[in-house]
């Protein structure tokens, strides 16, 4: 197998390292015990995650084992947000989403075999630890003017809002969890966004100094950034969440095939496990026919088959044709019609109207004259099928599960009228 810091400094998947000669030592005599830490700060895990996820998958890969960390206690209080303090969730709110997050993660990695996934909580070694033990055992090893001069704790100092004690704590807390594991099971290697840098950096000092025989790395991935400008894992409608009932499959695959394809070959190299012949082959066909999107039709295929699995995938891509004449709309289950029409331009009506009227009434076309142009010429679509006549007024018959219908002008242009009262 290729040597795994090859492999990551060629998917993009490494923007800092403690020490890469060392830590490329540890691998090769291996394995090595390596962890992430998630915060339960929301309900679902992001695409943001998603990168940490799969780095892991991808060292797990390699041979070595993964330690899959969800905050109980760290996301009681939160890292410090660049401009403004976080609002702290009840324990009990923070307890649900602890195993919200475990079942999103343990999906993605592997818990049989030789280096087999464990799935950790640092509540279990913080929630029995009194204050004084915490600071006389833990907080005399850091050095205020070092955490002071930690990114993210500087820009908080420099911002109007500072920065409360608990906030800066933090990092305390995240370098005693790296101190736990390695105590714990071996751990010798903490890996994380590069953002997070000052927060993985305080666990290996924190660890030099209580035991100054350790060898232990931290590795940190780049942020990504979009070609648009745009953030990365952000659309129109908000975050893209791992959890289907927050970001339902349908978008969650749209979100992917819709790259742009300045972004596709980045995007390949860090989420998708196919092999470089693969993705070279993917990044040529996207240079040579862009118009195919043969790129972002295969990363939205294995990820939306990796996150929400085949049954989904076969929904989502089944609608996706549909909506554009390549299959039958009338075929599409509910829940993934909704999810798709929730994604184009939409309307509710309390009963049907001359299609004339919903073409202008949705934005498909400028006015009733421009519709009439529009069904004139063969452009007017109702649920796939062209509409003859100007006068069309859809049928109760017509509506797809009972409420909705599906305009198309031309090829391309989509939109949906939900009707409440019919």
């Amino acid at each position: 197998m290729t040597d795994i810091v090859d492999e990551l400094q060629w998917r993009g998947l490494i923007a800092l390292s403690t020490d890469e000669d060392a830590l490329r030592k540890a691998f090769a005599d291996g394995p090595v015990t390596f962890y992430c830490g998630f915060d339960p700060t929301a309900p679902s895990l992001h695409l943001g995650n998603l990168v940490q996820i799969l780095t892991m998958r991808r060292i797990q890969q390699a041979g070595n084992r993964p330690l899959g960390l969800v905050g109980g206690a760290t996301g009681l209080i939160g890292d410090p947000k660049p401009n403004a303090e976080r609002t702290l969730n009840a324990p009990e709110v923070v307890a649900q989403w602890v195993e919200r997050l475990r079942e999103q993660i343990a999906p993605l990695l592997d818990f049989e075999g030789p280096h087999a996934a464990v799935m950790v909580n640092n509540l279990d070694w913080t929630q029995g630890l009194s204050a004084i033990e915490f600071l006389r055992d833990v907080g005399k090893h850091f050095r205020v003017n070092k955490m002071i001069a930690k990114e993210a704790v500087s820009r908080r100092l420099e911002s109007q809002e500072g920065i409360s004690y608990t906030e800066f704590s933090y990092q305390i807390l995240q370098g005693m969890d790296f101190l736990e594991l390695y105590r714990r099971y071996g751990c010798t290697l903490q890996t994380g966004g590069s953002d997070q840098w000052g927060n993985l950096t305080s666990g290996t000092d924190l660890i030099h100094r209580v035991e100054p025989e350790a060898a232990v790395h931290a590795l940190g991935t780049p942020l990504i950034t979009k070609a648009d400008g745009t953030k990365f894992g952000k659309t129109e409608s908000g975050t893209i969440w791992l959890d289907p009932e927050m970001t339902t499959p349908y978008a969650f695959y749209q979100f992917w095939l819709n790259a742009d394809d300045r972004d596709v070959s980045k995007f390949l190299r860090i989420f998708s496990f196919k092999s470089r012949a693969e993705i070279e082959e993917l990044e040529k066909q996207t240079e040579e026919r862009p118009q195919a999107r043969a790129a972002q039709r295969a990363l939205a295929e294995e990820l939306t088959t990796m996150v929400h699995g085949a049954d989904q995938t076969a929904a989502v891509t089944a609608a996706s044709k549909a909506l554009f004449g390549q299959g039958e709309l009338a075929e599409l289950d509910e829940k993934t019609l909704a999810a798709s029409l929730s994604e184009v331009p939409h309307i509710q009506v309390t009963e049907l109207a001359p299609v004339v009227d919903l073409l202008a009434e949705v934005g498909l076309v400028a006015s009733k004259s421009a519709a009439r142009r529009t069904v004139k010429e063969g452009g007017a679509y109702v649920n796939n099928v062209k509409v003859a006549s100007e006068d069309t007024v859809p049928a109760t018959e017509e509506l797809l599960h009972g409420r909705w219908l599906v305009l198309r002008r031309g090829k391309k242009n989509l939109a949906a009228v939900e009707v409440t009262g019919a």
